[in-house]
Parts: C-alpha cells; structure tokens; sequence
C-alpha cells in the first residue's frame, strides 16, 4: 500500500479535529454538571525547594510529571476535579490544574555559525502553565478521555518504583484522545478466569518552544511538531484466588512533524514525517514505509508479567519484569537481560511500621549486541547480512528522543536530555545498569518514604562513551496531617545526589497542602 505524499493542510485539519473533541467532550461534562450537580474535588499546594545543584536532586524531581525539575522553586499548585462514578452504567468526569511561580534558570549552550562558536543562554520552565485539562466520558467499561491528564504505570508502584518503561509519570502529560477499558473486565465464556485491560491513545507534542530554546544547534537532530501514539493490552488471571498472573505488552510511538538535522552547525537535511489519517492507521498497524526497509514513525515498547501472591495473612508478593525493545530484536527477547526485575510486598494494615516496599534491579547494557548493520541502509554493499543491534534505548535518528519537555517518558533511571547542558536532545547513557530501592511506612502520626538506588552508565548502544559515569541518589520524605483539621498537609523532602551522572546535588522540599470538596446543585 502506498503511503500518501505528506500535506500541510492534513496536519492542520488533524489538529483541527484533535481540538474540536476536547471541545465537545468537555461541553458534554459541563452540560451535565449544571444539570445535575456533582461533588467537586479541590487541591491547592504550595512548593518550596532549594538545592545546591543545576537541577532539583533526581528522587525530588522524578516521577513527579514533570512539575519540578530546577534547584530552586516556589510554585503554587491549584486544582479542580470531578471523578468517574464507576458505580453507574454512564459517568463523566472533567478536571483542571495550573501550576505558577518561581524557578531558578539553568545556562544551556548554544552554537552561533555566524561567529563558529558556542555561548550560553539561561531556560527556566515557564511562570505558569496548564498542567491538566481534561473531560472524560465512561459508558458501562469504556472510556473516553480527551486533553492533558496525567498517567503513570498500570502496574507498577508509583510512589516506590523506579518507574515505567514507557508510561511512568516522569513528564508532564501530552495532549491526546484516549480510550479503553476503565479497569480490567471478564472476559467472556472464561468464568471470570481471564481478563482484559487495554488502551489506545493519539496526542500532540506541545514543547516545540523548549526544543528549541535548549538545543544547541550544532549537532543531533531537532522533530518539531510530531505526534504521539501509545496503546497497550494485559490479560490476568482471576485477582480473586491467592495467585494472579498479569502478561501483556505497551508501545508508544512518534511520527509527524518535520525533523531538521545539524552536523557542525549547519543545517545538513530534514525529514518530513506524513500525518493523515491513513498514517494513523499505520501507527496502530506497524507498517513498512512506501519503497523503504523502515517502518512508519518511531517505537519502542516493552513486555511485562506480574505474578502476585496473597498470603494467608493479607499481605501480598509480587514479582515482576519489563523488557524493553526498540525493533524486532527486542521484541524477540534477543537483548539478553536488558529489563526492569522487581519485587514489591504489600502489607494489609496500611498503618504497619513498614506497609510497602520494592527491590529492583534495572539493567540496559545488552542492547541486542553492540553492532547493528542492514544492507538497506547502504545500496550497492557486498556486506548482505543482517546485524540487529545497538538498540539505543529512547533514541531515534530522525525523532526527537522518548521525552516530553525534557524529561523521559518512559524510566527516569536513564539520565533525561533535560540535564545536558551542552543543548544535545539526546539520552547520553541508555547503556545503564544499576538497582532502586523504596519502602513505606508510617511511624507514629508521620507517613514516611525512603528511596535511594545506583547506577552506572557507559553512554549509548550506538555512541558509547570512552569512560563510564555513575551515581548514587537517596530521599527521605515525611508527611504530616494536623488530626484536628486532616485536610491539611504538611510534607517535606531531603535529598541528594552523589556522582557525575546527575551531578553532587543536595536539596530540601517542603510542601503545604489544602485538600476539600463541594456540592453544586443548580
């Protein structure tokens, strides 16, 4: 099937058609709230932290959607929801958030091929910004979610992982058009034995104004404008016997947009990726580009399985793997160790000493090998073999890496491009193998957290670097609800991060944070 040529004008008619749902969807939510009334969700918080560092310590920036990443902050946090009512058969569901204030701005360098030499300019995230916007609409199992709304992993522990391969909450939200399976459903004829869960999301990268005032433009490449593309499917065994099996498989994917590259300061070629309808479609169905061995867009994924077990006395094991993949090697489990392995423990009493904990251990260095060669990539070559490799997790050569404003969509384990002062949009060590530990509890009145982990890195499957770099990071984390008023909450953070990977950061966080609801009848 041939591939139609690229069109402006079906760009702009599918951004078009991306606004007019969010439009509809949340007039739908509005209507229905005037008619009938709803209880209304709010939070406001305040967000104070300063550090030593170019950038917030990792375990206080990470896994944290992207809302914090400088050394120093002072930030207000307002929010307004209205949740899904998984009890009625029709539910509905809006919610809003914008976060403003103070940063401190990080030096990024930057080339000038009028002078052929590099300078410094100062970034700083914005002074406010709409960190969601959304309206969802449910029916019986299905949703329907359109705008910016935060997501995070399926199955992992979003306080005490290390985080998803390729949803984990690390960066600020895309603007999309999402549906699926609110939560897992029987599937039918199997007595309840087996269920389903899955999604499938189309959105828009909105950062093209970060792109391009922290890269350098000397070297790499910069995609502005691309789409995104995400879908998964898991399938487990009944939750209700003491041991469930959950197995599937997530993709993400990129495609659209124009990517301009840059060898030594100038402007070398550009790459106009195609995004009509039938292009969608492509993405869904991965498919071979017209008169090319590459397939349409860029993707990567992972598989995973979780096995838990419930004992006798509540508390639950789980042990788990997520291996990641870039091409039909990955896929195939050709890359040898490379995944996350992980164990949680789950108490009963939320109260407990110690009510959570997760040991994993994250190791990215096989990449399918250190070679990758195909005979398409060089016509009239004698070589005619095939060598699957080099993975180069999160890189792409035509797209932008797997990041959204900077920061990693996928696992903050692997240093973001937001840290690369030097402007390169790239994930500088991909090849990364080290563990992460977190444990919960609660001591007295206090809620506590303790993260800390390790790794090491020797740059990427494709540009590995001459001497290794690592780091060690660890966070403590208290939180505190007056018991005469609960609503409020106090929490503060200690941190810091030892090596040349993040750099030797130190830094404190402290929050205050309203939290309430109300009626409206009109």
């Amino acid at each position: 099937m041939m591939f139609k040529a690229y069109s402006r004008n079906s760009s702009i008619l599918t951004s078009r058609f991306f606004k007019s749902l969010l439009l509809l969807t949340v007039s739908i939510c509005s209507y229905q709230f005037v008619s009938a009334g709803e209880t209304i969700n709010y939070e406001s918080e305040a967000i104070f932290n300063a550090g030593s560092g170019d950038f917030a310590p990792y375990y206080i920036a990470s896994n944290r959607h992207g809302i914090l990443t400088q050394s120093s902050n002072a930030l207000l946090r307002i929010e307004a929801n209205k949740s899904l009512d998984l009890s009625q058969r029709f539910s509905y569901a809006f919610g809003a958030e914008v976060i403003g204030g103070y940063a401190d701005k990080t030096e990024y360098s930057r080339y000038d091929a009028s002078s052929a030499s590099f300078y410094k300019h100062s970034q700083a995230p914005a002074s406010i910004w709409i960190q969601q916007l959304y309206g969802e609409l449910k029916y019986r199992g299905v949703f329907l979610t359109v705008g910016l709304k935060e997501h995070q992993s399926a199955l992992l522990n979003f306080n005490l992982s290390s985080g998803d391969i390729v949803e984990s909450g690390n960066a600020r939200p895309i603007p999309e058009v999402r549906i699926g399976f609110v939560d897992f459903q029987d599937i039918p004829f199997t007595n309840g034995w087996l269920q389903i869960q899955g999604e499938i999301s189309y959105g828009k990268f909105t950062d093209n104004d970060w792109l391009e005032n922290h890269y350098n433009y000397y070297d790499w490449h910069i995609a502005l404008g691309s789409y995104y593309h995400y879908k998964r499917c898991y399938f487990r065994t009944n939750p209700d016997k003491p041991l469930s099996v959950t197995l599937g498989m997530q993709t993400a994917g990129q495609f659209g947009g124009t990517s301009h590259v840059y060898v030594n300061g100038i402007e070398t070629k550009q790459y106009k990726g195609r995004a009509s309808l039938e292009d969608f479609f492509k993405m869904f169905f991965p498919t071979q580009q017209s008169g090319s061995a590459f397939f349409e867009g860029n993707t990567l994924g992972s598989w995973d399985v979780v096995a838990r077990y419930r004992l006798n006395n509540g508390a639950q094991l789980k042990a788990y793997v997520q291996k990641p993949w870039e091409d039909g090697s990955g896929i195939g489990w050709m890359n040898g160790f490379d995944g996350l392995w992980g164990i949680e423990y789950v108490a009963k009493n939320t109260n407990s000493i110690v009510n959570g904990a997760v040991a994993e251990y994250i190791d990215f260095t096989n990449q399918s090998g250190p070679i990758h060669w195909s005979p398409n990539d060089s016509p009239g070559t004698s070589i005619t073999t095939n060598a699957t490799g080099a993975d180069a997790y999160y890189n792409d050569f035509q797209y932008n890496s797997y990041m959204n404003y900077g920061m990693s969509i996928g696992t903050p384990f692997l240093p973001s491009p937001i840290y690369n002062k030097d402007g390169y949009l790239a994930f500088i060590d991909t090849r990364v193998r080290g563990f992460h530990l977190g444990i919960t509890g609660k001591i007295g009145a206090v809620d506590y957290r303790l993260l800390g982990g390790y790794r090491k890195g020797w740059g990427d499957g494709k540009a590995p670097t001459s001497t290794s770099r690592h780091n060690t990071s660890m966070m403590a984390e208290g939180i505190y609800s007056l018991p005469s008023l609960p609503a409020l909450q106090f929490k503060a953070q200690i941190a810091f991060d030892k090596g040349n990977m993040f750099g030797d950061n130190f830094g404190a966080n402290i929050s205050i944070a309203y939290r309430g609801s109300f009626n409206i009848d009109l």
